[in-house]
This record gives structure tokens, C-alpha cells and sequence, in this order.
């Protein structure tokens, strides 16, 4: 494998080549953190790094097993983690946001003491039992705190940057915020160093090879922080020739993925700090004012947009696509409606940050 275009090693890391996960919980352990502000696209994540699954395994993983969960955390957005990585990923990621939201908060109307009895009302409320966005609202109204535009969003997000709830349950079509200690138990906190240390570890397994800014920027942490963490398990790293780091004795898949069709906000586009490796003269098309589309990814690259609508896949090509390419996303887009067709795809918005 040429150390020169590290790629190849990346698509084996995110799970898009080699042998495909079994479960939710693998590909979500792999990649540690996957953008969840939007259900679908965070499903579709799943879907295009397993085999035989639908979006129902993920609610059951969500819901009955209690696995998976979302919260505020990397760079103050919306990820879908694994249970167990919750209480040591969050004290790294989530605190560092908290005076970005008080200070949108303020700018909604919201002021500090405002947002205060606001989160303890989502505290209290919480306390009976799992509610949605749509009941919390009721009882934030009811106090009489603001919840109009985005200020709603807001206070649930500080909620959660404080480590009081986190999105764990479906209700029905919904997602339903709990209370993190009742729902995932006893917290299992590492000290901050040893934190540091298993979140250079594991962005490495599902994102190496990468740099020390590729780390800080995914995780949204300091640059020293990203070092501090790879610094602790340099004696783990490969020697390589490109100076970016990789855990040793990882088996790497040297290959291209097949064609694929990836969904919104893809971990492929948030792993490291240049997307022009993927998206080349496309990067305005695939991701625009924040947004990130679907897209086909053909020879490794973005060869087109695509979207469903009534129960169908469209496919909006950048240019013409060779036969095979063709056939391999058509049968892609009929494995996208098998999977979304067996469970709750949800498009709520709690797309703040």
C-alpha cells in the first residue's frame, strides 16, 4: 500500500472496504462517532458499512438494547455513539461548546438565568420517564420559557452538554430524550489523560491514517489535546513515511470501495480536515452552507448526487458513469429502500450546530 495516497487505508478504516460489520454497534464501535443530526443520514451510515441490516437494528439498538444513543458531543453536533463510549467521550467533547450555546441562547431571547430554569424543567420533566421534543416543548411553555425558533433546540442541547440527558429511545417515529443516569447507569469515567489517550486509539482504528489536526478537528478538541493523546500511545503507532499516524498491526483492505451510494453527512467527509481527496471539484455541489448530500461515491470519489422520492432513488450524475458503475448503484439504491423500508426513518431537526 503506497503511504503516499493514504485512502485506500482510510476506506478500510471506515469500513467501506474488506468485510462489511455484522451489527449497529460494530460499525458505530469502529468509526467511535457518527454525525447524527439528521436520523437518516445516520442510519444510511450504517447501512453502507453492514451487510443484511435494516433501520429498524438501529432503533433496537437505540430503544430495547439501549447500545446506541445521541448526544451534543464531537465539535458540539449531533453524534450517534456507542452506550459504553459515552461517559469518557463526553467530559472530552461536550464542555468546551456550553458557552456557544449560552451565548445563541442569548442571542434567541434566552438569558442565562432563563436558560438555567429551563434546563431544570427539561431536568425534572425527564425525571418521570422518556419524552419527546414535542413534550418538552409543552412543559418548557408551561413554565413560560422560551422555546420559539431555535431557542427549543438550545436548551435541550445544553441540557446535554451538561450531561444531564442524551437521545436514547424511538417513540414511534420520534426520538426521545432521557435522563443519562437512568438510562445508561453507572457512569464508567476514565481520568482526562487516559481519555486522551482511547480517543487517539480509536479515531485512529476507524480514520487512519491522520494527522494531529485531523484528530483535533474531528473531535473538536485543542490541538495540544490531540497531541497529548497521541503522544500517550506513540509506542502503538507505525513508522511511516508520510508523517501521519496509524495504530500498527492494522489490517488494511487495499482496495477502492464498489460503487456506493453514502447518505447525508457521511463519516467519509468528516474524518479529517481536506474532503478533496473524495469530493474534488465537487465539494460545492456535495456540501453547500453547511448541508451535506448524499452522494455516489464511484472510484473512490464523489461522482454524483441522489435522493429518494416517492419510493424511488434519483440519481443526479456529475458526469457520464461507465455501465458497471451504473448497474452496481442501481442495485445499491435497492438496497438503500430495503433497509429503510423495515424501520423508522425519522427526519426530525434538531440540526442546531
Amino acid at each position: 500500500m503506497s503511504q503516499a495516497d493514504p485512502m485506500r487505508a482510510r476506506f478500510s478504516a471506515q469500513l467501506l472496504t474488506g468485510r462489511p460489520a455484522a451489527s449497529a454497534e460494530e460499525v458505530v464501535g469502529r468509526l467511535l462517532a457518527v454525525q447524527g443530526q439528521e436520523p437518516r443520514g445516520a442510519r444510511l451510515a450504517v447501512r453502507v458499512r453492514s451487510a443484511g441490516l435494516t433501520a429498524a437494528a438501529v432503533d433496537r439498538a437505540l430503544t430495547g438494547d439501549r447500545t446506541l444513543l445521541i448526544t451534543w458531543l464531537n465539535r458540539g453536533t449531533l453524534h450517534l455513539v456507542r452506550a459504553e463510549d459515552y461517559w469518557w467521550l463526553h467530559p472530552l467533547t461536550a464542555p468546551r461548546h456550553l458557552t456557544g450555546v449560552l451565548k445563541r441562547l442569548s442571542q434567541l431571547g434566552v438569558g442565562a438565568d432563563q436558560a438555567e430554569q429551563g434546563v431544570a424543567v427539561v431536568v425534572s420533566a425527564l425525571a418521570a420517564g422518556p419524552l419527546t421534543r414535542l413534550q418538552l416543548r409543552e412543559r418548557l411553555d408551561r413554565a413560560g420559557i422560551r422555546t420559539q425558533g431555535q431557542a427549543l433546540v438550545h436548551l435541550l442541547a445544553l441540557a446535554s452538554l451538561r450531561g444531564h440527558c442524551v437521545r436514547g429511545p424511538m417513540a414511534g417515529r420520534e426520538h426521545a430524550y432521557v435522563l443519562a443516569a437512568d438510562w445508561l447507569g453507572r457512569p464508567a469515567r476514565l481520568d482526562r489523560d487516559a481519555a486522551l489517550a482511547e480517543l487517539a486509539r480509536r479515531y485512529l482504528i476507524g480514520h487512519g491514517p491522520a494527522s494531529d489536526r485531523d484528530l483535533a478537528g474531528w473531535a473538536g478538541i485543542a490541538l495540544g489535546d490531540a497531541r497529548r493523546g497521541l503522544t500517550a500511545i506513540s509506542g502503538q503507532l507505525a513508522e511511516r513515511d508520510d508523517g501521519l499516524a496509524d495504530l500498527a498491526g492494522q489490517q488494511r483492505c487495499d482496495a477502492v470501495p464498489q460503487p456506493r451510494l453514502l447518505g447525508p453527512y457521511d463519516p467519509l467527509l468528516h474524518g479529517w480536515q481536506s474532503r478533496e481527496p473524495v469530493l474534488g471539484q465537487h465539494q460545492g455541489v456535495v456540501t453547500v452552507n453547511g448541508l451535506f448530500r448524499p452522494f455516489a461515491l464511484v472510484q473512490g470519489r464523489a461522482a454524483a448526487t441522489w435522493s429518494v422520492s416517492a419510493g424511488q432513488v434519483r440519481l443526479d450524475e456529475f458526469g457520464p458513469l461507465p455501465a458497471d458503475a451504473r448497474a452496481a448503484l442501481a442495485a445499491d439504491a435497492r438496497d438503500v429502500l430495503r433497509f429503510l423500508h423495515d424501520g423508522q426513518d425519522g427526519e426530525d431537526a434538531d440540526a442546531a450546530h
